[in-house]
């Protein structure tokens, strides 16, 4: 016998119907229906059913769904008319639930699945429905079970069927309209089908959430790259978490498998760990382990199948591990199924899914994910990398020919032509490595381009700083020398001084090394056309470095207390002067040199807060570069100078360098460099009011960047960030929140400022996503990230914030309290008297917002007076403020209004002794009240009367709400002239200055007043 009583029964129908869908609620719903059984109270019983059918439905067991369903139709058959008409219109929409259930449930024979079918259309038949439902059921039955034909012709029933109050919403019709157009191959009719849920027209509790996770792959197949990326960032933060739509989640995992975005399919696996565990309901487990086994092999793929992957029934697992696991039980399922079926098809299709080959390279989402690691163990041994052979010799010069003259020419790609020249020569001139020919035959190489291929990698080890980074550069001196080529032994000599510099050698060391290299500069044969540029270089790297070892003697005479105050800048000027001697001499025979130098110039002139010395100069270097044959080289001091423009409040110049950068950028390899350029064009661009679009894909594409130079922390985090704003510029608050949220630990580590502005803004983009707590909760703890702060108005701003989400959330006491400390912290600010009355009326409402008793009202009452009072005060300084007269205005309307709330409580139609207060108040009393309400709304309206056309509306409510209490006092000829005034006054105003709602309704409430 169970111990629960009638009340505690219902009590817990009633929390349990509230309840997240899953085991748990699952489990509370089984206790509940079998008290409500042992009872014997045949109506509970039949509620307990229904909310135990509801509670499977919405999670990962929708199959036990059949025995209460058939328990339920039992109760019905024996008692029809113990069931509402709302009952059993129940208990017919469940037909369709169970329908499904039986396909998805492979124990269930094929004909007993056919009997339920066919009892579900003869009961539908009989109580007059439509035979829509059923047919649908009906075509997805004969999907599984292969029969093709029988398919076609239910859909066309299906579609030609009348719809009535059994059918499906419209957006889960279209969901599996579109779903079959895709079965059949047709991607895009399945889309054109499915737009109207996509868009937001058609929804329902489960939709866009499934057909935006179903979408993915049709919209890759198409290419509709931009499509399927928001897609993805909206429906997945729909599906995170919810039970009942693990599908809807293998398919997202499925989406980051073929896109490149593996981490981000390993991210989302971890969130749904607890899931991956064998599943009650079969299909729901074949539909989500489907899509984890297509990231698990894409890992396995890319030579990562030793990563940990998530646990299964509680073992730690790799991916190997965890892939071979699901692997076998799924394919246990699809044979369990094709078995009862008869047919192969569910296997085939689960095979053809699970691998399936990527749909795009890769396809940047925006969002964080951790990178995997660069190299992994392989499964097996491989043999050692072997020099990739020239096709031929000739073949192998015009590699090392396009190689030198990349690198004469500082072409970005000269470090990946050298590296294909090792690769074929070998990187060592003591390995004998030669490339084989066509024929087969051994031919010698070059000592010049092994000396070539040794230079490359000294060069290498030297931007490193690598340890042997000066022998390096030695041997490859040495070498140049032996087969008399001393214009690239003198450049060489110029880099050891340099690698002496970065490796913190002696001041003495490094001026000689730059003696040297000018020496061997000078030695060179007059006719050498590369004398006069290894002269100019060494006096370059003479200037640069000069420079630093001036900075360096400075700051050690200063630690032994021979400093003095002004040497930085002196070291700075003397550079400047250098520098603009080294342009004046090689102006016109080395443009790219100078180009550098110019460059060099504008960030000292910046350094010393001078940007507008610095536009020139940084004009004119990417001028010469350009000019001299080296746009790539451009980029930098155009992207610099789009800043300083910016700064200068010049952004249409900035904008138009950022461009020119970007054009520029297209033969850059560094990652960093192709992230910063696009970064700093969609930072200007969403400045613009039509540049939001622009500036997100330019956003994503360098946090793309960033993330590929290492920089996903900080230049990838800011990247993020800005993509965020576009996306809230655009009404994509949605993806703006998915990304902020995936980089928010980034940005809290960079300087409070940020954190603060970072968690206002996530806040602000839940509360538009309706998220109340969630929103409050990050207002709460920037809030707390400025608590320190000598100004309190940014605290006191973010705690109102807080509070008002709360409150609309009904945390009524959570948002008291918020309230309050907000209140308190505008008063320490002393000059926020609006903010200050709002906050006082937000307390007022919620003194009587759980019930309206007579000291809720008195509350009210006396926080809606002290707020008036505020005002009155802060209008002592400015008597005809707007702002200040108008919130006054407010405050003795919401006051009525709060007035208004109490006389309702008293004045009930019906005539129910326990409905209302304890102690009525008497028919004086309410008169009072009511007079009272009647002269504040008179008072409000007078003061918008005053403040103009754009508070009208504010105004035409006032004397409205009067008029209807001037009929509650037996005086509706009163109201009705009230509004008639105003009716004659609207009508003299100019055409285009009244709201088109406001003269109809004011006519018709005149007219019920006086009828």
């Amino acid at each position: 016998m169970s111990t629960m009583t009638r009340e505690e029964i219902e009590q817990g129908l009633q929390d349990n119907r509230f309840a997240p869908g899953g085991a748990a609620r699952n489990a509370h719903a089984e206790v509940l229906a079998a008290a409500a059984e042992t009872s014997g109270d045949s109506e509970l019983f039949r509620e307990a059913l229904d909310n135990l059918i509801n509670a499977y439905l919405y999670s990962s067991e929708s199959t036990k769904m059949l025995v209460p369903f058939a328990r339920l139709l039992q109760e019905y058959d024996k008692d029809p008319g113990a069931f509402s008409k709302g009952d059993a219109h129940s208990l017919f929409w469940q037909f369709k639930w169970v329908a499904t259930a039986i396909s998805e449930s492979p124990e269930i024979p094929l004909e007993s699945a056919t009997g339920w079918l066919d009892e579900m259309e003869r009961r539908y038949r009989i109580a007059g429905y439509s035979e829509r439902p059923v047919r649908e059921s009906e075509l997805w039955f004969a999907d599984v079970i292969g029969d093709d034909e029988r398919a076609e012709r239910a859909y066309a029933r299906w579609q030609a069927a009348d719809r009535d109050d059994m059918s499906d919403c419209h957006a889960c019709e279209l969901n599996g309209q579109g779903h079959y157009a895709m079965l059949r191959g047709d991607d895009a009719r399945a889309l054109e089908v499915w737009q109207p849920v996509l868009a937001g027209d058609k929804t329902c509790a489960e939709e866009p959430h499934r057909v935006l996770a179903t979408a993915l792959l049709p919209l890759l197949r198409l290419g509709r790259f931009d499509e399927a990326r928001a897609q993805h960032l909206r429906g997945y933060r729909m599906a995170r978490g919810k039970e009942s739509l693990l599908p809807s989640v293998g398919k997202h995992i499925e989406f980051c498998a073929l896109t490149g975005n593996e981490p981000r399919g390993l991210e989302i696996l971890a969130e749904h760990a607890a899931h991956v565990a064998p599943l009650a309901n079969v299909d729901d487990r074949l539909a989500f382990h489907g899509g984890v086994l297509v990231l698990l092999r894409r890992l396995r793929e890319l030579g990562h199948g030793h990563l940990p992957a998530v646990p299964y029934e509680g073992v730690p697992r790799t991916v190997s591990e965890l892939y071979e696991v699901l692997r076998a039980g799924a394919l246990d399922i699809a044979r369990r199924f094709d078995a009862r079926n008869g047919t192969t098809r569910i296997s085939e299709r689960f095979l053809a899914r699970i691998d399936g080959a990527p749909l795009v390279d890769a396809l940047p989402l925006g969002v964080r994910s951790a990178a995997l690691p660069q190299s992994a163990p392989a499964a097996a041994p491989v043999a050692a990398p072997v020099p990739a052979p020239a096709a031929d010799g000739a073949a192998l010069a015009e590699l090392v020919q396009r190689a030198r003259e990349a690198r004469d020419l500082g072409h970005p790609g000269s470090d990946a032509l050298w590296a294909e020249v090792a690769a074929r020569v070998g990187t060592r001139p003591e390995d004998g490595a030669s490339p084989v020919g066509a024929a087969g035959t051994a031919e010698a190489v070059d000592p010049l381009v092994r000396v070539d291929v040794a230079d490359h990698r000294a060069l290498a080890a030297a931007r490193a700083g690598a340890a042997d980074a000066a022998a390096l550069v030695t041997a490859a001196r040495d070498g140049y020398r032996a087969l008399g080529r001393e214009e690239r032994a003198a450049l060489a000599e110029l880099r050891l001084a340099s690698v002496a510099a970065q490796s913190g050698a002696a001041p003495g060391e490094i001026r000689e090394l730059l003696a040297v290299a000018l020496r061997a500069a000078e030695a060179l044969d007059p006719g050498e056309p590369l004398r006069v540029r290894r002269i100019a270089l060494a006096e370059l790297s003479a200037i640069r470095l000069e420079s630093y070892l001036r900075s360096l003697e400075a700051t050690d005479a200063h630690e032994h207390g021979h400093g003095h105050g002004h040497g930085q800048e002196r070291g700075r000027g003397e550079l400047a002067a250098e520098l603009t001697a080294f342009v004046a001499a090689y102006a016109q025979s080395l443009p790219d040199l100078v180009a550098e130098v110019e460059e060099m110039l504008g960030r000292i002139a910046l350094s010393e807060g001078d940007p507008e010395r610095a536009v020139p100069l940084l004009a004119a270097a990417a001028a010469r570069a350009i000019a001299a044959g080296r746009p790539w080289q451009a980029v930098d001091p155009l992207v610099l100078r789009a800043g300083v423009l910016v700064s200068l409040d010049r952004p249409e110049e900035a904008e138009e360098d950022a461009r020119s950068g970007l054009e520029h950028s297209r033969e850059l390899t560094d990652a960093e460099e192709q992230a910063v350029v696009r970064l700093t064009l969609a930072d200007i661009l969403l400045g613009r009011a039509d540049g939001a679009a622009e500036a997100a894909e330019l956003a994503l594409t360098a946090a793309h960047w960033f993330d590929q130079a290492g920089l996903t922390a900080d230049g990838g985090a800011q990247a993020r960030l800005l993509l965020a704003r576009a996306y809230a510029h655009q009404n994509r608050n949605a993806d703006a929140a998915e990304v902020l949220r995936s980089t928010l630990p980034d940005l809290l580590e960079h300087g409070e400022q940020q954190a603060v502005a970072v968690r206002e803004f996530l806040g602000d983009l839940l509360r538009e996503l309706g998220e109340r707590r969630e929103a409050a909760e990050q207002y709460l703890l920037a809030a707390e990230l400025v608590k320190g702060w000598e100004d309190p108005r940014p605290q006191a701003g973010l705690a109102q914030s807080a509070a008002d989400q709360l409150s609309d959330a009904q945390l009524t006491p959570e948002a008291v309290a918020a309230y309050e400390r907000a209140l308190e912290l505008h008063r320490l600010s002393g000059d926020a008297p609006v903010a200050e009355v709002r906050v006082l009326r937000s307390l007022a409402w919620l003194a009587i917002r759980e019930e309206v008793t007579a000291t809720g009202v008195a509350r009210a009452r006396a926080l809606m007076a002290e707020a008036a009072g505020v005002l009155e005060t802060a209008r002592g300084d400015a008597p005809d403020s707007p702002e200040l007269r108008s919130e006054l205005a407010q405050t003795w309307h919401q006051l009525a209004q709060v007035l208004d709330r109490w006389v309702s409580v008293h004045v009930q139609e019906d005539d129910d002794e326990d409905s209302g207060p304890a102690e009525k108040l008497g028919d004086a009393e309410l008169t009072a009240l009511r007079l009272e309400e009647v002269l504040l709304w008179d008072r409000a309206a007078g003061v918008y009367t005053d403040l103009g056309g754009d508070h009208l509306a504010e105004r035409f409510q006032c004397l409205n709400n009067a008029a209807w209490t001037e009929r509650e006092l037996g005086r509706p000829e009163a109201g009705a002239a009230r509004l008639s005034a105003l009716i004659e006054e609207l009508r003299t105003w100019p055409e285009g200055t009244v709201p088109e709602w406001i003269l109809p309704r004011a006519e018709r409430t005149v007219g019920h007043l006086t009828d």
